[in-house]
């Protein structure tokens, strides 16, 4: 085909770069198969095998897909050089990787297609003896969260929680546990209220696919297992409930085993769901709440049953703080793409870790499998006006924390007085108020609906939601701790000689310095304040007198 043509059909097929497509000139392969890590041939395969798998387009301008062709081949061809990457990518799929040529007919240039498969199962590719990945428009080295979610992948055929435990019987069943499912059955499914009666317990269990033709699995013995039955699930199967004070001392603890069904209940019963109460404005009564929604409690505890690693032995982990908030964990990666892809798109999960345990929990109306759970969590905090859920995915656990208060009033009276506010909004004004980073179009977005002030990284909540209050401490604080621009600085500094007349350069340091952007040096931080007294000496609004005092003109 022609240059033209050949052009056409990669912007046609290969549009945009991406996770799973790359545009690299490379013009000479001389040093650019397996030369610098991190920009050679070998780690953007890496980084895309270690995604879904997609191509990798050379001889082509990065940006433009600009056809400049492969000037030096130094020896390499379309076959042997499949033979020299596998040789430096480590756990690469070679029998699905390839390498296909296209040459223009109009003026004879060349280019490398390379059709790279997405990474073997629980098995990451490596390069430079690293393994790669794509974020945005940067190769780095791949976070832990992604490798750890490759490690631990599951296979829809693999699913511990749905085998057969040959030596188990009903009688290892706990007979309360049995009765207390069966209300929960006949809730999520009303249908069957007028044949459950007729029910054997094995016909029951069947049904709500908790055993497998009569057959204990491992999923019966956790939600309904007798304690002393727990042994033959090979693993430990246990809550561990922890109260820790202010300064993170154990103070009580009590550990449950199995039956899962009736012990969450024990668990809730430990954890302190105080009232919490506070004024809204324009009325002396006082909103009472508890601190934590119950659905929250029992859907994060539930969803760590439901999605913990089991072949760790690890234990699931409740923790509670007298400072007012919980956090739940349990062993084994996230497996959506995200939490906030499941909470504004309402996705449901695509593959669970006990996809059989999942399965008679949703039967039991113990978890939510619509993606629909996560999102009431979020809802319930948003019209506390406290602080959204936390999820942390570090050390292959996945974390989640709940907070039973308001953190920021600031926060809080933005909800209040803007009721129309988007959940994706909601969300961002929730990394403000706990300083977490935000990218920069959604920082414009936030200033744009003026919800926040400052410059990143000292960005705090809106100046027009804090004056309407009536409230001196909250408008002093807020003063003192969001970032000015250059004209209010200057007008502290004359405020401040008008109120306390002339003073030295130390004084006016004392005043400024402080309140300056963290990410300037302390020289810098000087050269502002100069710079600030010099252009007000200029404009005529201050002196400086003998003895080096600056005072009001």
């Amino acid at each position: 085909m022609t240059e033209k043509e050949l052009q056409n059909y990669l912007i046609n097929n290969f549009p945009i770069e991406n996770e799973k497509c790359e545009w690299k000139e490379f013009k000479s392969l001389k040093n650019s198969v397996a030369g610098k890590e991190g920009d050679d041939i070998v780690s953007y395969i890496s980084a895309i095998a270690n995604m879904q798998g997609g191509h990798l387009v050379i001889g082509v301008k990065d940006g433009t897909l600009e056809i400049v062709g492969i000037q030096d081949f130094a020896g390499y061809s379309i076959h042997d050089i499949r033979y020299r990457i596998n040789g430096n990518c480590t756990n690469l799929d070679i029998e699905n990787f390839s390498v296909e040529e296209f040459k223009t007919s109009d003026t004879n240039k060349t280019i490398w297609l390379f059709k790279i498969p997405k990474h073997l199962f629980r098995l990451p590719v490596y390069a430079h003896k690293k393994t790669w990945q794509r974020i945005d428009d940067n190769l780095v080295a791949m976070t832990k969260s992604r490798l750890d979610a490759i490690l631990t992948e599951i296979k829809i055929n693999e699913d511990w929680s749905k085998e057969i435990i040959d030596e188990a019987s009903i009688d290892d069943l706990d007979t309360e546990a049995i009765k207390k499912a069966k209300i929960e059955f006949i809730k999520r499914n009303p249908k069957y209220s007028d044949e459950i009666g007729k029910w054997s317990d094995v016909d029951f269990l069947n049904k709500a696919k908790i055993t497998i033709k009569g057959k204990i699995t491992r999923t019966a013995l956790i939600l309904l297992g007798k304690e002393e039955a727990e042994h033959y699930l090979n693993s430990t199967v246990k809550i561990r409930w922890n109260l820790k004070s202010l300064d993170n001392q154990d103070k009580d603890f009590e550990i449950f085993s199995i039956p899962f069904l009736l012990n969450i209940d024990e668990v809730y019963k430990k954890i302190r769901n105080l009232k919490y109460r506070y004024l809204r404005e324009g009325t002396l009564f006082p909103d009472e709440v508890l601190r934590y929604e119950p659905f929250i409690i029992r859907e994060s505890l539930n969803n760590a049953i439901a999605h913990q690693d089991y072949t760790k032995g690890a234990r699931i982990n409740v923790v509670e703080f007298e400072d007012d908030h919980l956090v739940f964990s349990n062993y084994g990666s996230f497996l959506p793409k995200s939490v906030e892809e499941v909470v504004l798109n309402d996705t449901p999960e695509e593959v669970y870790r006990n996809p059989f345990l999942v399965e008679a929990m949703k039967n039991l109306d113990m978890i939510e499998t619509q993606g629909g759970g996560i999102k009431k969590m979020f809802n319930f905090q948003r019209q506390r006006f406290f602080p959204l859920p936390d999820f942390d995915f570090d050390d292959n656990k996945v974390k989640v924390t709940i907070t039973g208060k308001i953190l920021d009033e600031n926060f809080a009276r933005i909800l209040i007085k803007n009721s129309e506010l988007r959940l994706e909004e909601i969300i961002l004004l929730d990394k403000v108020q706990k300083k977490k980073e935000i990218t920069e179009s959604e920082f414009k977005h936030l200033k744009k609906c003026k919800y926040i002030e400052g410059r990143k990284p000292n960005i705090y909540l809106s100046h027009d939601i804090v004056v309407s209050v009536n409230n001196e401490e909250l408008k002093r604080e807020y003063l003192e701790n969001r970032s000015f621009d250059d004209p209010h600085f200057k007008e502290m500094i004359l405020e401040y000689l008008r109120k306390w007349g002339k003073c030295k350069r130390d004084k006016i340091d004392n005043l400024i310095i402080p309140k300056l952007s963290t990410a300037l040096s302390e020289e810098k931080k000087k050269n502002k304040v100069t710079n600030y007294l010099s252009a007000l000496r200029m404009e005529g609004k201050i002196k400086n007198t003998p003895g080096y005092f600056w005072e009001i003109v």
